[in-house]
């Protein structure tokens, strides 16, 4: 046989390799991310319920979903154990390093820097050429209702004639 028919198929069983091991590796990081657990240690689920180990076993382990609730779980059912800091934020949202978490404020406005005294602001709207526009725009609506109804009255008195607007140019 000739090496380049051969070639597609070392490429897929090449493939086929590369894809198992990265799911096997998967697995051993799992493996040993669920026997870090100890009784007090704050886990996440795969159905993603947070709760406290209470005991271990070899194939199941003793949750406390809430005070003096308990629940058996399978081991391959955890999906993450967290650490004592991040469990914390976020079941009981207490920060334990509040120093290093950025303040953010309520509004926009405190995010600027402050406008120093000769600095002019740049005014990104409509601005004086808005106005003056808005002031010539009522006069033109003024307008252009008046000749509309003029020609209604024209078309109305046409119409009373028996003429046409075409013969009138006669």
């Amino acid at each position: 046989m000739n090496i380049v028919t051969l070639l597609p198929f070392i490429v897929l069983i090449g493939a086929m390799f590369l894809m198992t091991r990265s799911a096997k590796n998967k697995q051993r990081q799992a493996a040993q991310m669920r026997d870090q657990m100890h009784p007090g240690t704050g886990v996440r689920t795969i159905g993603g319920m947070y709760a406290t180990v209470k005991e271990v076993n070899d194939d199941t382990v003793l949750l406390e979903v809430a005070p003096g609730v308990h629940a058996i779980y399978a081991k391959n059912a955890i999906g993450a154990v967290l650490e004592d800091s991040e469990y914390n934020r976020i079941v009981h949202g207490i920060d334990q390093d509040e120093s290093e978490t950025p303040v953010v404020p309520d509004d926009a406005s405190s995010l600027t820097e402050a406008e120093a005294p000769g600095e002019k602001k740049i005014d990104l709207g409509k601005g004086e050429a808005a106005g003056a526009d808005k002031a010539a725009e009522p006069e033109d609506a003024e307008k252009a209702a008046e000749s509309q109804a003029k020609d209604v009255k024209d078309a109305k008195g046409a119409e009373r004639d028996g003429k046409d607007g075409d013969t009138d140019a006669k």
